[in-house]
């Protein structure tokens, strides 16, 4: 179960930038569950990871690398998480790391590792040796839609977005895949997240440009409150377009590329809260009124995360209770209830502390039913505001997580 088509649009080459997918076998023999990408010299990369304190050997040692050499070769692995492993999971990781080096005369420090899947069984570390000539075989730069599948694990559909921009007569691609579908509440960016452009970029301006993103995205989404053990998201700047360089926010380009680069990290993070486990609706908390963003928050994630609030969507219930018991335990200090209105898409359904004079069921029933869903709450106290995406609590959640290892 997913919301909306999920058609994948154009994915549009980036020049620097190669994808190749295979099978290893390494839970389901015949699918697609090894992918290399392989970024130009020269390239600037960035990396954002998960802040769970059990954080996934492939996620420790990608930093550890990062610190360490210019990325070359990305190897991401589905079907085993490599995470809950101890030392031997650091040691497993580090040899697919060796032998992608061995096999491209990269050092081992310039290949980062990315695992997602069951969390604490030993990565199966010969089958994916054994499967890397494939998978650098089958490098492409029309390789994304084929890795989009294959760093799938629970989800229903790839997740994929492609745009371009022009700077001045040159043309700049920035396209990007993601996966996920649960244990989601990044915290800092989504399960798995690789964007790539032909921009050129100063390595400093690129921290930037990927922390002003998913702060706009994936830090904007919440599937079940879950933040995961292997988290990371990755934009990899190649620089082969013949677009001049942007080495600082002053840059008139500056603006432009960050815009296009934010839109494709919103579009992916929307596509997994679409693709949410189980999910039957995909639904917007935009809060106003706010005396800091922060403030916003709060209220935002406190009912996009409500189990209560969360069948209610599934149910396509207008139980407009537990939305304003929601707003009140968000913790927001000397909350006026008087002044908080809320509106369920276009329908005013509570304000002055209690239902709405002008609100009916048969209203609230309607504004319920569509797939898409606007929970809009105006606090009345400040200018502030933020968005936060979303999804229902539906029976096939439980089973999914229910059945996960069996």
């Amino acid at each position: 179960m997913a919301v909306g088509e999920g058609k994948l649009p154009p994915l549009h080459p980036v020049n620097g930038f190669r994808l190749g997918t295979t099978s290893a076998g390494i839970k389901t023999v015949g699918r697609p569950d090894l992918v290399v990408m392989e970024i130009a010299a020269g390239a600037s990369v960035a990396g954002v990871f998960t802040q769970n304190a059990f954080c996934a050997a492939p996620v420790q040692q990608a930093k550890q690398h990062m610190a360490a050499a210019a990325p070359r070769y990305f190897i991401v692995n589905t079907g085993n998480a490599n995470a809950g492993t101890g030392e031997q999971g650091l040691r497993d990781s580090q040899s697919c790391c060796d032998a992608m080096a061995a096999q491209t005369g990269v050092n081992s420090d310039q290949v980062l590792p990315f695992s997602t899947g069951v969390i604490g069984e030993p990565l199966p570390v010969d089958k994916i040796i054994a499967a890397l000539p494939a998978a650098e075989a089958a490098l492409d730069l029309n390789g994304w839609e084929a890795a989009a599948s294959g760093i799938m694990t629970t989800d229903t559909r790839p997740k994929a977005a492609s745009t371009h921009i022009d700077l001045l007569g040159e043309t700049v691609t920035v396209t990007g895949i993601a996966k996920g579908a649960g244990m989601i509440k990044p915290n800092m960016a989504t399960m798995l997240g690789y964007v790539a452009t032909d921009a050129t970029v100063s390595q400093p301006l690129l921290d930037t440009m990927i922390n002003q993103a998913v702060n706009q995205s994936f830090n904007r989404i919440t599937v079940d409150g879950d933040t995961s053990t292997n988290d990371a998201c990755m934009l990899v700047a190649t620089g082969q377009s013949a677009a001049e360089p942007i080495t600082d926010q002053q840059h008139p380009f500056y603006q432009t590329l960050q815009d296009a680069i934010s839109s494709v990290f919103i579009e992916l993070a929307q596509g997994l809260v679409r693709d949410g486990e189980g999910a039957s609706k995909f639904v917007t908390v935009a809060v106003t009124g706010g005396q800091s963003e922060q403030e916003c928050l709060k209220v935002a994630y406190t009912v996009a995360e409500s189990p209560l609030v969360k069948t209610a969507l599934f149910a396509s219930d207008p139980n407009w209770g537990r939305l304003l018991a929601a707003i009140g335990r968000a913790g927001v200090e000397n909350l006026d209830v008087d002044r908080v209105s809320v509106h369920l898409n276009d329908i005013l359904i509570a304000e002055n502390g209690c239902r709405a004079t002008s609100y009916t069921e048969e209203q609230g029933s309607a504004a319920m039913e569509p797939e898409e869903i606007v929970i809009a709450i105006n606090l009345d106290r400040g200018s502030a505001s933020t968005t936060v995406w979303t999804s229902d609590l539906s029976h096939d959640y439980v089973r999914i997580n229910a059945e996960y290892r069996t």
